[in-house]
């Protein structure tokens, strides 16, 4: 990052992460967390499809592959597309604190040019938490996890109640989440984003 945004900066009387102690296990894939979400969800067409994985700490990894549905200019990502994959992977955290929150704010950087066909790998890093708020960071390489750097954010997320997803979604997409027997697939629909 260029500069951090003050509210990006964690005060300092934030606290180091915690992962919570049912946490998915490193290197377990932590899923589509809603079917229908356009960054992690098997049922959107044209969605980004990114397969996030629980890392060390409170850490995930993830990687998507960037198709012709997702540019902007001709053969290259679209600026918002590489933003909501960040989006996604920072979102991703949270179920390694095993809490339901929104993003607050996000700051991207873009690097370098991400081509079609390029395989993007992100890793997410919570770096502290205040209260309700809950700061991280994330980078996506390209040409492999230890490849440049392409894209950089910083965010914060804010922790809310799933009253935050009952009062503000559309009823029916509420109602079908809210009676899947799947009691964690049921708590992940309402992990990320409102």
């Amino acid at each position: 990052m260029t500069a951090t945004s003050a509210a990006l900066t964690p005060p300092a009387d934030a606290i180091p992460p915690v992962r919570h102690p049912d946490a998915p296990a490193p290197g377990e894939p932590l899923g589509a967390h809603y079917e229908y979400c356009f960054g992690c969800g098997g049922g959107q067409p044209h969605g980004l499809h990114l397969e996030a994985r629980a890392g060390e700490g409170v850490t995930v990894t993830a990687e998507f592959t960037v198709t012709p549905d997702h540019q902007g200019a001709p053969g290259l990502a679209h600026g918002g597309v590489l933003a909501t994959a960040l989006d996604e992977t920072l979102g991703s955290l949270n179920w390694l604190l095993r809490v339901i929150a929104v993003t607050g704010r996000l700051e991207t950087d873009f690097v370098r040019p991400v081509p079609v066909g390029t395989v993007l790998h992100l890793r997410a890093a919570v770096t502290a938490v205040h209260g309700r708020k809950i700061f991280s960071t994330a980078v996506g390489r390209i040409g492999g996890p230890e490849g440049p750097v392409a894209v950089r954010a910083e965010a914060l997320f804010i922790e809310v109640k799933v009253d935050h997803f009952i009062d503000n979604g559309r009823p029916e997409e509420i109602q079908a989440a809210m009676s899947d027997p799947d009691q964690v697939r049921r708590a992940r629909a309402f992990e990320v984003n409102p």
